[in-house]
């Protein structure tokens, strides 16, 4: 394997989703899928998954729709509700692991919200240091 590669292959891609390190060579790769837009839509999909791909079975269980849910939902709820819920945590790790700054995950809602900030100090004046 080459560290000049930008992007991973499919092998060091499935490593990275779950945890592991990419050469330097792709940390712009790295900083656009942890913090560039839908960075957090791609990091819940890649915890469910692993959860679907678990509960799947039980769909070849021969019984009712009401049945199939009652035995996936609630182990793929609590998928969704942590994979929202630690986002931000597991991207900032893996922004530091990458050697990235781990601020990069809200510089978009930085961005997207200056001129709300900028509304604030013009009314009231920036805040006391």
């Amino acid at each position: 394997m080459s560290d000049a590669r930008t992007k991973p292959n499919a092998l060091q891609y499935i490593r990275y989703c779950y945890g592991r390190r990419l050469p330097d060579s792709m940390r712009d790769w790295v900083r656009n899928d942890l913090a560039g837009k839908g960075a957090t839509a791609r990091m819940m999909i890649r915890v469910a998954v692993p959860a679907v791909l678990v509960v799947a079975p039980f769909w070849l269980i021969p019984t009712t729709l009401d049945v199939h849910l009652s035995m996936t939902l609630p182990i793929l709820i609590p998928f969704v509700y942590f994979s929202h819920a630690l986002n931000k945590i597991w991207r900032r790790h893996m922004l530091r692991v990458h050697g990235l700054d781990p601020e990069l995950v809200d510089q978009r809602a930085r961005q997207r919200d200056a001129h709300i900030h900028q509304a604030y100090i013009d009314r009231y004046g920036p805040r006391p240091d």
